[in-house]
């Protein structure tokens, strides 16, 4: 059996990395071997934004690189299309395999059902409700053309179900990036937190000498358009981290390259490198992220990812969205995170009422490390009807 899988970001190789391993041990111990290619779009081509996440977690180098760089999502998913598709003549898979929400998925799903292979996807089933979202649409698009899907909860196929997949197509496997995160979680907990923070200075920006404590400091994250494009949007997260939050209690700050941008373009860069206890970071490698995850006494964010591995971890996670496609990590479903949306007032509320008690993880139907050996023996039994 010969699989073609395709990662284009940082999220797709949290969960690529395990998918091939599970290849690697089933090849191991079975004579009808899968002959796996790995194709990289390209599409995050900075080096702390890809290579390093693939050197981290042993990602073997990909067997095709599209090189298919930045650019508007329209951009980016034409490229990928006229690239993937002679990738699929010259390796004629018989199954392709996409991964996640990004574009390099959008892109991957038309192709395959293009040139009539099967496509499988891994984190099926996820939906916001909201088609303001790129991801969303992503997302729809994939499972509807998808043979196998691939589901990492049961809301996930829930809502399948409600679209009208045939049950059949469905396979509830768990979540594949909390198989990464249980395997590295010892290799992040021996990291010093504070040495993190001395390594990935946000260069030519700021160094300050600041110590931070375990439980001591505040982790944020943001990245997507609704809440970094906007100039009024994001001077008002910015302005209230700064003078409600920081003022109380150091903000660790990753910064993503669209964020960073856009914090120069708008002139509010100067408001977040010059306050004491905000502190700017380069975007980071897979393992010093989940120091500071762990270490961290919320988290602030607008990543999904976040708020599975919070959940996981047990780390209250404030969510700066009006929706999520992950609601199993909401604490109303038994997990960490809270949708604030832009109630930024009750971050402060929230934050600043935590106790001990708060401080609880949470493990979902089959978030136990397994999930990438259960995908990898649905696809070695799969037959296509």
């Amino acid at each position: 059996m010969k699989i073609v899988s395709l990662v284009g970001a940082r999220p797709n190789f949290m969960k690529i990395a395990p998918f091939i391993r599970a290849i690697e041990k089933h090849n191991n111990n079975n004579y009808n071997k899968i002959n796996h290619i790995l194709v990289h779009t390209g599409q995050h081509y900075d080096i702390r934004m890809s290579k390093t996440f693939f050197d981290e977690l042993s990602i073997p180098e990909p067997d095709i690189n599209l090189e298919i760089g930045s650019g508007t999502h329209a951009e980016q998913v034409g490229k990928t299309m006229i690239e993937f598709e002679k990738v699929i003549w010259q390796t004629n898979p018989d199954i392709i395999v996409v991964v996640g929400d990004v574009n390099a998925i959008l892109a991957g799903a038309i192709t395959a059902k293009k040139e009539k292979k099967i496509l499988a996807h891994i984190e099926a089933g996820l939906r916001s409700f909201d088609l303001t979202m790129p991801e969303e649409i992503n997302r729809i698009v994939a499972d509807r053309l998808s043979d196998i899907l691939f589901t990492p909860d049961k809301i996930a196929n829930k809502n399948l179900l409600n679209e009208g997949v045939s049950p059949e197509k469905i396979h509830f496997v768990g979540n594949i990036m909390i198989d990464t995160l249980l395997k590295e979680k010892n290799k992040a907990q021996i990291l010093e937190i504070n040495d993190i923070i001395k390594r990935n200075f946000l260069k030519n920006i700021q160094e300050k000498e600041i110590k931070i404590q375990e439980r001591g400091f505040v982790l944020m994250t943001l990245h997507r358009p609704s809440n970094v494009d906007n100039k009024n949007v994001l001077e008002r997260i910015i302005n209230f981290i700064s003078i409600d939050i920081a003022s109380y209690i150091p903000v660790v700050f990753p910064i993503h390259p669209r964020t960073f941008q856009n914090l120069i373009k708008f002139g509010l860069l100067k408001i977040v490198e010059k306050h004491p206890q905000f502190i700017l970071l380069e975007p980071l490698g897979y393992h010093d992220m989940l120091r500071l995850n762990m270490s961290a006494r919320a988290v602030l964010t607008d990543s999904g990812g976040l708020q599975e591995e919070c959940t996981v971890l047990g780390i209250p996670c404030f969510t700066l969205r009006n929706n999520t496609e992950r609601p199993v990590t909401l604490k109303e479903n038994g997990g960490v995170s809270i949708l604030v949306g832009n109630n930024l007032e009750k971050i402060k509320n929230e934050l600043f009422s935590l106790t001990d008690e708060s401080f609880k993880p949470y493990l979902p139907e089959l978030w136990d490390g397994n999930t990438a050996e259960r995908i990898v023996k649905v696809l070695t039994n799969f037959s296509n009807p």
